[in-house]
């Protein structure tokens, strides 16, 4: 099975770096519009084979979309990435032209790919890929409520000193600073409301954090962060490719669910060999679903930005 990433940057390097690591494909292609880019991460990735053990064949092209042919997951990396101060929306301009002809050619090799986003602004960008490719629903998904779930546990782990492989939180909605919806009422720490151990004000703290985590790693690092994206993007590219029907909160297209039409949104969905195959009704509550319909609004706005391109 191949695999291909567009964009050999931090982030898609990194994911490509999982992918070999845990064999999750026989071929894992790089492309990237840079000369000799993809090519030389492909090149430094090979040479840790023999180090860490994996037989994963790697190639890496300039802009070569013919070497991708036969892909089953294309991950879509590519765009400019955050800078201190930018937020996602103000990326929508550049990166919108980009992604659409990023998944235009990959289609016209691997006409039966899925395809999974990654760049920012994902929703948008997520939602212009189901647009312009007519695919059906199930083979585009976004990735980043995968991401904000794994930052809220983080921000769980540091308030309850525990083990993250302990704790089942979700964050649903869009993925932006104040768009994504993390749902402190239902995060456990095995089974036990994480509400049995934090107070109210420690919990809004918790999600405050969480929501604005992509903002506070750009401003330490002066650029998006990418080994928490690139592992996030492996990890649903896994489930797809070994049918492991994870339960991922990933931005799909929602026709109905939710209370939401005609968008592509964060809810959580059953991820295996035929994309997201299944949305779980998490029984929202009043406030829950008030944030999300404002979350929804949000991203519509944004999403009207792509109609003056």
């Amino acid at each position: 099975m191949k695999v291909t990433v567009v964009g050999a940057g931090a982030v898609g390097a990194t994911c490509a770096d999982n992918l070999v690591r845990r064999e999750i494909a026989e071929e894992v292609v790089l492309v990237d519009i840079k000369e000799g880019f993809a090519e030389g991460k492909a090149l430094d990735l090979t040479q840790t084979a023999s180090l860490l053990g994996f037989n994963t064949r790697i190639t890496g092209v300039t802009g070569d979309y013919a070497a991708t042919a036969g892909s089953s997951v294309c991950v879509i990396t590519s765009g400019i990435p955050r800078k201190p101060g930018m937020t996602r929306e103000e990326l929508i301009g550049t990166n919108a032209k980009i992604v659409e002809d990023v998944a235009t050619n990959l289609l016209k090799h691997s006409p039966d790919a899925i395809i999974v986003v990654i760049s920012n602004p994902m929703d948008t960008m997520t939602y212009l890929t189901l647009k312009a490719t007519g695919l059906p629903k199930n083979r585009v998904i976004g990735m980043g409520g995968i991401l904000d779930s794994a930052r809220f546990k983080t921000y769980l782990q540091k308030a309850l000193n525990c083990s993250q492989s302990d704790l089942h939180a979700t964050v649903i909605g869009g993925h932006g600073d104040t768009t994504m919806i993390p749902l402190t009422r239902l995060a456990t720490l095995n089974g036990t409301p994480v509400s049995n151990f934090l107070n109210e004000e420690q919990l809004k703290q918790v999600a405050a954090d969480t929501m604005v985590g992509g903002a506070t790693l750009t401003k330490l690092l002066g650029t998006s962060a990418w080994y928490a994206p690139g592992a996030a993007g492996a990890a649903l590219v896994e489930s797809i490719v070994r049918d492991q029907k994870k339960v991922f909160p990933c931005c799909v297209s929602l026709n109905g669910e939710y209370g939401q039409n005609d968008i592509c949104l964060g809810v959580p969905v059953v991820i295996g060999k035929n994309g997201w195959e299944k949305i779980i009704d998490y029984k929202l509550n009043e406030n829950e679903q008030a944030e999300f319909n404002k979350s929804a609004d949000a991203v519509r706005n944004m999403n009207s930005v792509l109609s003056t391109l």
